[in-house]
């Protein structure tokens, strides 16, 4: 059962729901004590028992260990009547939205370091995201960026490790998507995110070179850029980069020529 709009769920009023996912909707809520609008993530009825419960108890400490300004904390976690309640500070809107508006070649190389900082702070921790998608990205005053939504994320105890097939279709790794998730599965999907951003359309499989977009992709960018990208969305996970941070440092080296003069 959804909640309602001014409903009263503690110290939070309901005002209205951002997003219905499978396992959790997100609502724009009003904190009565703090005087302050906060997003409210809470985990759908049929979710609420110990099983389902355990992966967002795993969300929230995950999320713990996290401390970097393109990602998205969690200011508190909670039972409240029943609900258990992930609260987090509210943003303006989402990657996804913010991008079917034109948007500059400066600002999207601009959004491209913050994405590949906070993923490859992820990285750092050993924590594979497992749903990147733009989405997923929550756009703050000053064009910050904070990646969120940390629900199907895996801790990388070894090289691969098991899961379940996971992630958004568009956006999730071949390997990925047959339950082998590993640090260069978040590296593709954050490569068809910069594709898409830049190009304007979303490569499909087989991802064969170059996918539709590619003559704007290349109009717009340097080609030490391209090639970033193109390297980023490889299908076989050791062509890419291993990790968040070797695409952040890879990126930060071609960083001002990144943009076609």
């Amino acid at each position: 059962m959804m909640l309602r709009a001014r409903q009263k769920l503690g110290k939070y009023r309901i005002e209205k729901r951002l997003a219905d996912g499978p396992l959790a909707a997100v609502y724009q809520a009003y904190d009565t004590i703090h005087g302050l609008r906060v997003a409210l993530k809470i985990p759908h009825r049929r979710m609420m028992d110990d099983y389902f419960l355990a992966d967002f108890r795993k969300e929230v400490r995950l999320l713990a260990k996290l401390d970097h300004p393109n990602i998205l904390p969690i200011q508190n976690a909670c039972f409240i009547d029943g609900y258990f309640v992930i609260s987090m500070p509210l943003g303006l809107e989402t990657l996804g939205t913010r991008l079917q508006k034109r948007i500059s070649t400066a600002r999207a190389l601009d959004f491209t370091r913050q994405i590949l900082a906070g993923v490859a702070h992820a990285h750092e921790h050993r924590i594979i995201h497992c749903d990147i998608k733009p989405d997923n990205f929550i756009i703050f005053p000053d064009n910050q960026l904070r990646l969120a939504d940390f629900g199907f994320s895996k801790l990388a105890r070894g090289r691969v490790l098991e899961a379940s097939g996971s992630g958004t279709v568009g956006y999730v790794a071949p390997e990925q998507a047959m339950g082998r998730p590993v640090l260069a599965s978040d590296v593709f999907s954050v490569g068809l995110v910069l594709y898409r951003m830049f190009a304007g359309t979303l490569p499909r499989w087989p991802y064969d070179w170059p996918p539709p977009g590619a003559a704007r992709l290349r109009q717009k960018l340097h080609p030490d850029m391209v090639a970033l990208i193109r390297r980023a969305i490889e299908v076989k996970p050791s062509r890419r980069f291993r990790d968040g941070m070797r695409l952040l440092a890879a990126f930060e080296r071609i960083r001002q020529p990144a943009a076609r003069r």
